[in-house]
């Protein structure tokens, strides 16, 4: 007796487990097309009512006989209707392929509006007052490395400034360059003195040529203009023309801190307590004239947090454009199809024939 049920069983659940499977890892192009998997049911049912053999299923799963006698005939009577399984599978795969599973790769192409930064810092001899640990110009130092990592899309330059100004790190990609420049800022490398107006006019020199969209400088210093030929307020005008916003920090607590005041003979300073004097007046008006703010940094944490919101004001924007990339994946369940089609036309004239 032929059990016709059961083999077409089989192959709507292997189907139903493949076409599950496929649905977790890829995306339909077609899902209409899953409906096509009915056609595989509707086959198994066209089998078994042609076949009048609705009972064998009831006599495969609740038989009175022996289980020794019973079940190997069942097994050996599945035979003949295999390559009718093998078709329903293939119906079912075929849907799966026309449903065209497909995995997506979502590809972002970003491209950055891009800054062009320079630091300048004062370098003069008041930066080694001990009101931050360990004193000033370690502790900008050590903060504008800081505020350096958390660009790394800019192109960043250092100006270094006392009496003079000069370029320590032309404007670059390239941060590691930036920050050893940092890092390498020392006092005494030039002619004693605090040129606020040379080292902002030396910044705006080197951003003047820059086809950045967004050009700024951040200043820091301690002390009041009191060297250089250009003044400060000249110097805020041509940044402005020039379309630069300048953030300018002044550094020193409140009151009295414990700075340099003379050079012993072993080339290391004496130390008093001395005035804490800050030409704020001048750096608001530098900020102002150009579009940016004063900061005043009294000890460490107020730097950082200086350094923070600045690059809050200025972070870079970015225009992102995704699409998706797909990758076909219905190819292997047509080759499988396929290959069920060619196992059930070889089974039916083969060993089908033989045994029947």
């Amino acid at each position: 007796m032929k059990q016709v049920l059961p083999i077409h069983l089989i192959a709507l659940t292997a189907s139903g487990i493949i076409a599950l499977w496929v649905n977790n890892l890829y995306l339909w192009e077609r899902p209409w097309a899953l409906l096509l998997m009915l056609f595989s049911v509707g086959y198994t049912i066209l089998r078994t009512v042609g076949s009048k053999r609705f009972g064998t299923l009831f006599a495969f799963v609740s038989f009175t006989t022996k289980k020794k006698d019973v079940f190997p005939d069942l097994v050996r009577s599945w035979i003949p209707e295999i390559p009718f399984g093998l078709r329903t599978f293939a119906i079912a795969l075929l849907a799966i392929a026309i449903a065209r599973p497909q995995s997506s790769n979502s590809v972002e192409d970003m491209t950055n509006e891009g800054i062009d930064l320079v630091l300048a810092i004062d370098v003069s001899t008041s930066m080694l007052s001990m009101d931050f640990k360990p004193n000033r110009l370690e502790q900008a130092k050590s903060v504008a490395v800081d505020f350096i990592n958390e660009r790394p899309h800019d192109r960043i330059g250092v100006v270094a400034y006392e009496g003079e100004a000069f370029t320590q790190v032309p404007v670059t990609s390239d941060h590691i360059i930036v920050k050893n420049g940092v890092s390498g800022l020392q006092t005494g490398l030039l002619e004693g003195g605090t040129a606020i107006g040379l080292g902002l006019a030396t910044s705006v020199n080197r951003l003047r040529k820059s086809d950045a969209k967004s050009r700024v400088i951040i200043l820091l210093t301690d002390g009041i203009n009191n060297a250089g030929a250009i003044d400060p307020s000249d110097a805020a005008q041509l940044a402005e023309l020039n379309g630069i916003r300048v953030y300018t920090i002044g550094v020193g607590s409140i009151g009295k801190a414990k700075s340099p005041v003379a050079i012993l003979p072993d080339g290391t300073y004496r130390y008093d307590w001395i005035d804490v004097k800050i030409d704020e007046e001048v750096l608001m008006q530098i900020a102002e004239i150009t579009g940016g703010k004063y900061f005043r940094a009294t000890n460490e944490e107020k730097l950082k947090s200086i350094y923070a919101k600045i690059d809050l004001l200025e972070k870079t924007r970015f225009n992102v454009m995704r699409y998706q990339r797909k990758t076909e994946a219905y190819l292997p369940f047509a080759l499988m199809a396929l290959i069920s089609l060619l196992l059930e036309r070889t089974l039916r004239f083969t060993v089908i024939r033989s045994i029947s």
